[in-house]
């Protein structure tokens, strides 16, 4: 931002950490981009009430005095939309860390005005209109390759309608160039530039929203299985302090099934980010074969950057998302964590002196929420097809008590809901997705794809698993008081197949080349094989066989095994294992079968 102008009689008067107050802001806008002081700090307008100004600072106000001056923009905060967005690493307002790197050091420097795209880049453009086309809001002008795995789409403003006048020939320009000049139906004249801006509090429009249809596959067996996220939905990770939130985020991020990523690191710990940013680079995706930082776009905020830009940080992020939805990409925002933002509003509104709703909380909490998620969606963008972003919003409950505000809060806007469990993250079964306190509410809407995609009986497979765990459940009651002695062999085969579902399939190994991504294929014949053991082991059972006899097969040795032995190319080798299963257990049935069935 480069301020034209004082603002009139604009002065400091009072400094509350981030929060400033400025004497003569009646000539200031609500959400207005300020610049604060000598230094030139980057703030927001918040507050107008009179002449005086209430602005939230984006960088450090140490040093900050009453009196000095504040300068206009006039204009709202913006994001920087255009190519060189992807594969780069940004702060909170959207400023790229490698520029600020070189142009303050290794610790980010006060009032540095650094653009969020490169200035000098050439990118070679391919022209797709001409003169005298008809130039529709959303409309794709030209086409530039980001990545090898992005093609950008240079878009027509949405306040863009009108005739083009004169059309550049393909070829090298920079962002700032002009590609295209357009007459509106009133006659003022447009210049499309490769970039564009837009106020990152403002949703992007679209042509209308769509309902629904597709899940994002993630490769994670708890969650496509049980817990389906749809492309254009909303997901929550609650879960206390070491439960693996983050690491589950990580796994998504690098897996899941859409053309491009955004990662925002919104408060958490430096030394997390710092893994983010060096391990990105490095990971491979395992659709293309290419860099998955070639489709990924990383903002970090940590928890020792200014408070201030941590509540922004969420608003530029899936701004950026909303610009490569309009592409018509599929693209998954990762917001870690959300609670972190909660706690920054919080404590801006604690400084603003606003009266506080539940546990300090501020009482529009809810309402904050409720316009983050609910700019996740699929859609048809003004540019015709169809785009979507996908939210998946981390919370961290302090203590886990999922009942405390932003929690429950982030319920009404989420419809898929993955719990983590205390319990099971000490155990080390991660993801530690508990199966029995989460809940999809996408699964009904996926069934016909998952029914033509994968198998036409996976619901009815999906319902046989959740009914094993569940009286597993019930019987681990029984256990706890009086123990597994007092069960019959037809309840301890519950208790075993339970053991398999959450140990073979259920738990997966971020770290293991093979566990760590498990196509659809291979989940379906993991399942439909442990649900054949449950089948043929009570066969075996009813013959008057004994759980000790079944333990006993070789077989169930490798059953639990096969999520790391078996490569996910050579799925062949799980239809092998069925055959010997099949065959141990008719061995089984011989050598019972004289003796009369029992009733199961």
């Amino acid at each position: 931002m480069k301020p034209d102008s004082a603002v009139s009689g604009g002065k400091v008067v009072y400094v509350n950490g981030p929060i400033v107050r400025v004497d003569g802001g009646d000539r200031l806008h609500m959400y207005e981009l300020v610049q604060v002081g000598e230094s030139r700090l980057t703030g927001e307008v918040i507050s107008l009430l009179g002449a005086e100004a209430t602005v939230q600072v984006y960088e450090e106000t140490s040093g900050l005095k009453p009196g000095e001056p504040v300068f206009a923009s006039g204009g709202p905060l913006c994001a920087e939309l255009g190519p060189g967005l992807v594969e780069q690493m940004f702060d909170g307002i959207l400023r790229p860390l490698r520029a600020l790197e070189k142009a303050t050091g290794a610790f980010i420097g006060r009032g540095v005005t650094v653009g969020a795209l490169d200035r000098a880049k050439l990118w070679q453009v391919s022209m797709k209109v001409k003169a005298g086309d008809t130039i529709r809001p959303g409309m794709v002008i030209a086409e530039t390759r980001e990545t090898p795995l992005i093609l950008h789409k240079v878009l027509a403003p949405p306040d863009v309608d009108g005739t083009a006048v004169e059309v550049a020939a393909d070829g090298a320009y920079t962002v700032d160039q002009v590609l295209a000049q357009v007459k509106g139906a009133d006659g003022r004249m447009h210049r499309i530039q490769l970039h564009q801006r837009w106020p990152v509090r403002k949703p992007r429009p679209s042509a209308r929203r769509l309902p629904p249809s597709r899940p994002l596959v993630t490769g994670q067996r708890v969650i496509d299985a049980l817990f389906p996220l749809a492309k254009g939905g909303a997901a929550a990770i609650p879960g206390g302090f070491g439960t693996g939130k983050t690491m589950t985020q990580h796994q998504l991020a690098k897996w899941a099934e859409a053309d491009l990523v955004v990662y925002i690191g919104c408060g958490e710990r430096g030394n997390e980010m710092t893994e983010v940013l060096e391990d990105f680079p490095k990971l491979i995706d395992p659709r293309t074969g290419r860099a998955l930082m070639e489709r990924t776009v990383l903002i970090a905020n940590t928890s020792n950057m200014p408070v201030a830009a941590r509540e922004a940080s969420i608003y530029t992020g899936i701004t950026v998302a909303e610009y490569f939805r309009d592409m018509g990409y599929d693209v998954a925002l990762m917001a870690d964590s959300s609670s972190r933002w909660a706690e920054a509003l919080r404590e801006l509104s604690g400084r603003l002196e606003e009266m506080p709703a539940e546990e300090g909380f501020p009482a529009y909490l809810g309402t904050k929420l409720g316009e983050f998620y609910e700019r996740a969606g699929a859609c048809e963008p003004l540019s015709g097809g169809s785009g979507s972003v996908t939210v998946i919003g981390a919370v961290s409950p302090p203590g886990g008590d999922f009942s405390e505000p932003v929690t429950q809060h982030t319920r009404r806007f989420i419809r898929c809901f993955w719990g983590l469990d205390r319990g099971l993250a000490s155990a080390r079964h991660y993801p530690a997705i508990h199966w029995l306190d989460s809940y999809s509410d996408y699964s009904g809407e996926m069934a016909t794809w998952f029914s033509h995609n994968v198998a036409p009986d996976w619901g009815e497979l999906i319902e046989k698993a959740r009914a094993i765990l569940q009286q597993e459940d019930e019987l681990q009651q029984i256990v706890k008081l009086v123990g597994e002695e007092v069960l019959a062999d037809e309840q301890k085969l519950v208790l075993r197949t339970s053991h398999l579902l959450k140990v073979g399939f259920l738990q997966q190994a971020a770290f293991d080349p093979i566990d760590t991504y498990c196509p659809l294929a291979k989940q379906e014949k993991l399942l439909r094989l442990y649900l054949r053991f449950h089948e043929r082991a009570g066969e075996v059972i009813a013959r008057g066989a004994h759980i000790s006899n079944i333990e006993k097969l070789p077989v169930t040795y490798s059953l639990m095994k096969l999520k790391t032995s078996v490569p996910n190319d050579k799925l062949e080798m799980l239809d092998e294992t069925r055959r010997q299963l099949d065959e141990q257990m008719d061995g089984l049935l011989k050598e019972f079968a004289e003796r009369p069935a029992r009733k199961v």
